[in-house]
């Protein structure tokens, strides 16, 4: 029988959800919910494509005899509701894990779904503070979160002697995002900061932009999506602003590739390796194993981050199977209790009651060009 890999993009709830293609003893059925549509539509498919990668090449190793991984990846467009839904759609077809989920606010809506059905929830690529902490059993995450991000970020503000601080976060995100960065910039005495919340479709920048040249800042950090970022950086560097810009990881590779429309560079947290630096041994083998699937896509961070998810979950698999032959739900949410795994020079190790698996951040500057230095 040839061994196949199926990645279907549907919608939400969607009553011809296919069936898995192999016996349950041999499946590792991956299901993922990802924006495929909308504002964060390139996001949503670099994190497919880096975990459609991870997946293909365990598939080409495991040979006909072993282990089969398949996924199933859901559109929500970036609508928490849909997330939710998916997530169902997904555990009520039998997923084996929910894996590299896109959307960090639906990803916390479904902990709930996540503890019910006891499986695990493997790789969100958010740093969402809200799905993190001992109180959230069944996570396994494979970035740093933002608490970490904002720290490194902060430090790094303070090294310039900034102290008038604007901060441009997402209305629909978890507040605890907004109350994590708020005690980072208290710490490091940053009193008071310009905090404005934006839509995560770049509605009504225009007045966000005016609130923030008007105060007169050093700097403004954002922590949203790149299309805010961008159309938020273009209407102050258009108004004179002589300050920095800083972004989380929340940006990503959109980030990078849309700084070239504004002609500003941009200080960046990334919480993978740069995707340039082929020497990384996760790096070079995500960039051959991405070739492998679509000779023509681009490598960049976000899809890193998918890869690294997807990774993780084959190994995670792999242990549950050897410990009792079949890969169930439990099986590999109780494997990745303990697991650690040196994918070439990006560590993930979790221990009992620590789902956070790595800590890695990289403050780097990207130029008006789109280029990675610093």
């Amino acid at each position: 029988m040839q061994r196949r890999h199926f990645m279907i993009a549907g919608a939400a709830g969607c009553a011809t959800l296919p069936h898995w293609g192999f016996a349950a003893g041999k499946a590792v059925r991956i299901g993922q919910s990802a924006s495929l549509t909308g504002t964060q539509t390139q996001y949503g498919k670099d994190v497919n494509l880096g975990l459609n990668a991870a997946l293909m090449a365990a598939n080409k190793t495991e040979g006909p005899t072993g282990l089969n991984f398949e996924l199933l990846a859901l559109d929500d467009g970036g609508v928490k509701e849909r997330v939710v839904s998916n997530a169902k759609s997904l555990i009520d077809v039998g997923a084996s894990a929910l894996v590299g989920f896109t959307s960090g606010i639906g990803a916390q809506d479904c902990l709930s779904l996540v503890q019910e059905n006891q499986i695990a929830m493997i790789g969100t690529a958010s740093g969402n503070m809200g799905i993190r902490g001992s109180g959230q059993p069944g996570t396994a995450h494979v970035r740093a979160g933002y608490d970490i991000e904002y720290r490194q970020m902060i430090n790094y503000v303070k090294t310039f002697g900034f102290n008038k601080v604007g901060y441009v976060y997402l209305q629909d995100t978890s507040k605890i995002n907004l109350a994590t960065m708020t005690a980072v910039m208290d710490s490091a005495g940053i009193k008071s900061p310009l905090a404005i919340g934006v839509d995560r479709n770049a509605k009504d920048i225009e007045g966000a932009a005016k609130q923030l040249l008007a105060a007169k800042l050093d700097c403004v950090v954002f922590t949203t999506n790149a299309t805010p970022v961008l159309a938020i950086m273009k209407h102050m560097n258009d108004g004179g602003f002589p300050g920095m810009f800083f972004a989380t990881s929340l940006a990503g590779q959109d980030l990078i590739n849309g700084v070239q429309t504004v002609g500003r560079s941009v200080v960046m947290s990334l919480v993978v390796p740069r995707p340039t630096a082929l020497g990384i041994g996760v790096v070079s083998q995500c960039t051959r194993d991405v070739a492998a699937v679509n000779a023509g896509a681009k490598m960049g961070v976000t899809v890193l981050e998918g890869y690294i998810a997807g990774r993780v979950a084959v190994e995670a698999a792999r242990q549950a199977a050897l410990r009792g032959g079949d890969p169930s739900r439990q099986r590999i949410r109780d494997s990745l209790a303990n697991l650690k795994v040196d994918l070439g020079g990006y560590r993930v190790a979790y221990e009992s009651g620590n789902s956070q698996g790595s800590q890695y951040v990289d403050l780097v500057v990207v130029d008006r060009f789109g280029r990675i230095a610093g």
